[in-house]
């Protein structure tokens, strides 16, 4: 199953519009969030994500973050195959978002 991928531009500008069907997941483990993060992001790690899907909306939209956008496309994946329709993997993770939208979040 083919996961679309969208820029970290595309996120930022999607945050801005404050959508209330959307959602920035950082699947990223608990240490790698606390040295660098997203404001908004939902964060639910990777191996956790199973027990708690009932946390997310199947009618949202949601794009997946990690640290560089393979973590990502897994979760990405695994949310299709659970029937969540409207998922995307952000595109070089928040290394990616620290380069081309705020380089004050830290690189790891």
């Amino acid at each position: 199953m083919s996961v679309p991928q969208v820029s970290p531009q595309d996120v930022h500008t999607r945050m801005q519009q404050q959508a209330a069907d959307f959602v920035l997941l950082d699947c990223r483990q608990a240490h790698e969030v606390a040295f660098a993060s997203i404001e908004g992001a939902v964060h639910i790690p990777m191996d956790e994500l199973p027990d708690r899907l009932g946390e997310l909306d199947k009618a949202a939209e949601v794009v997946v973050m990690c640290h560089h956008g393979v973590r990502s496309m897994a979760v990405a994946g695994f949310l299709r195959e659970s029937g969540y329709e409207r998922v995307s993997s952000m595109s070089g993770g928040i290394h990616g978002w620290s380069q081309a939208v705020d380089a004050s979040v830290p690189q790891y």
